[in-house]
């Protein structure tokens, strides 16, 4: 996890020291300017106090000369020749004489010009005793008692940090939850990390149960299914194939068949929705135009004697490697759902190169019902009495499965238009000859 809890402590820690090692350098600055301009200088004021007041006393005072200071007097009525030629211009106060290595204070009195001079280098050594090296000092505090919060914090939050690894290592499809069964729990996982380890189990258990329930009815129902559905379409067509049929009879038994092809269809995309994502479903190069008819042909049944119209344009020839019974089930949900909510007008099939698309001029949708129509079980209009609310919910299932998109937009009142996009589309008879995979058994 690039942004995990403790790479954020880590980075709060390092800007902690950042910033309370800037914090030392400033007042390490300040500490020394004052000491420069503060500490020595008051120092030399009281010298020259101190010397004045000796002189007081005895004329014949000699000026200060130790190890730090240097100090000269011209007497009231004497030239300044015998100065050092550099504090010979120098008027009363401080004087910071970068070029010479001195700090000099002149203190003039009636008596004469007292000239102290201390020398930058001891006033260094003195600086570096009294600034440098507790600020030095205070910096190592800081830093050291900043590792030891940074260790501490991190033993901390450890536990947090391997149980956010375990989640994020996590299949989908899959997740590995036998990782934070309490008997492998690392001993320092103690506590609230423990007890979140603990919840996170439990529901992995119920999740992994759910889907497992889910994935065996929908593959059991299915394939039980498979035997009264062939019975019918055994039945009917053998009732077909009888003499004599009344034309009642007969587009009775072809509604039959037509209802039975869509419930296999309906039956194959269960199973398909039943197995693991990462088995590739039976798929073959079929005509989506055909496809198109053949579901344009049933739906014309949903529509009675609505004065609605049903058509078809074919304005490419695409072809899938996919399963048709998939396509089946995609556009038959659509289009049924285009006729059974369409009172007049027409509902529009368009064919082409990537796409299908279905409109109607039916009653349209709002944006909110547009937002929450591929919720399951969702109906926007729930006063009428067509379907579940379950069909674009398995659409959309169906299309992710495949790889494909569908897009709907709607306008209340005006109608709405299902586009189903299409990844792999090819229309070369040479392509599909080269690109063809053999069928599984």
């Amino acid at each position: 996890m690039p942004h995990g809890l403790p790479r954020k402590i880590r980075i709060a820690f390092i800007l902690q020291m950042v910033m309370a090692s800037l914090a030392i350098v400033v007042a390490f600055y300040v500490v020394a300017t004052l000491f420069k301009y503060s500490f020595i200088q008051t120092t030399l004021q009281e010298e020259a106090q101190h010397y004045w007041q000796l002189h007081e006393a005895s004329a014949v005072q000699p000026p200060p000369n130790t190890y730090n200071l240097r100090g000269y007097l011209v007497e009231a009525g004497y030239s300044s020749l015998s100065l050092p030629e550099n504090l010979r211009a120098l008027q009363p106060g401080f004087h910071d004489l970068e070029d010479a290595g001195q700090l000099v204070w002149v203190d003039r009195r009636p008596a004469g010009t007292l000239y102290l001079v201390f020398l930058r280098s001891q006033a260094t050594r003195v600086e570096l005793w009294f600034a440098v090296l507790p600020a030095m000092l205070a910096l190592f505090a800081i830093y050291g008692a900043t590792w030891l919060t940074y260790q501490s914090s991190k033993r901390l939050v450890s536990p947090v940090a391997w149980l956010a690894r375990q989640v994020a290592r996590w299949d989908p499809r899959r997740p590995d939850i036998a990782a934070l069964a309490p008997e492998r729990l690392p001993a320092d996982v103690q506590g609230e990390a423990r007890q979140l380890a603990g919840a996170l189990h439990a529901l992995g258990e119920r999740v992994e149960a759910q889907l497992a329930r889910e994935r065996n009815f929908t593959r059991d129902a299915s394939h039980e299914l498979r035997t009264p559905l062939t019975v019918i379409r055994v039945a009917s067509d053998m009732a077909l194939g009888e003499d004599g049929l009344p034309p009642r009879v007969g587009r009775s038994l072809q509604r039959i068949q037509r209802a039975g092809r869509d419930l296999e269809a309906v039956v194959d995309a269960f199973l398909i929705l039943a197995r693991e994502p990462d088995v590739s479903p039976q798929s073959e190069w079929f005509e989506v135009c055909e496809v198109v008819h053949e579901e344009a042909e049933s739906a014309r049944a949903v529509l009675g004697d609505k004065p609605v119209t049903l058509e078809v344009e074919c304005r490419a020839e695409p072809r899938l490697f996919a399963s048709p019974r998939v396509l089946h089930v995609v556009l038959g949900n659509l289009l049924r759902n285009a006729c059974s909510y369409t009172d007049r007008g027409q509902v529009q099939v368009t064919v082409e190169a990537d796409r299908v698309v279905v409109s109607d001029t039916g009653i349209g949708m709002s944006s909110e019902a547009l937002g929450r129509v591929f919720e399951p079980f969702y109906r926007a209009t729930p006063e009428r009495p067509q379907g579940l609310g379950l069909g674009l919910s398995i659409v959309r299932r169906l299309c992710e499965r495949f790889g494909w998109r569908i897009q709907l937009e709607s306008t209340l009142d005006a109608g709405t238009t299902a586009t189903v996009f299409f990844d792999a589309v090819v229309q070369d008879a040479d392509a599909i000859a080269s690109q063809a995979v053999p069928l599984r058994p």
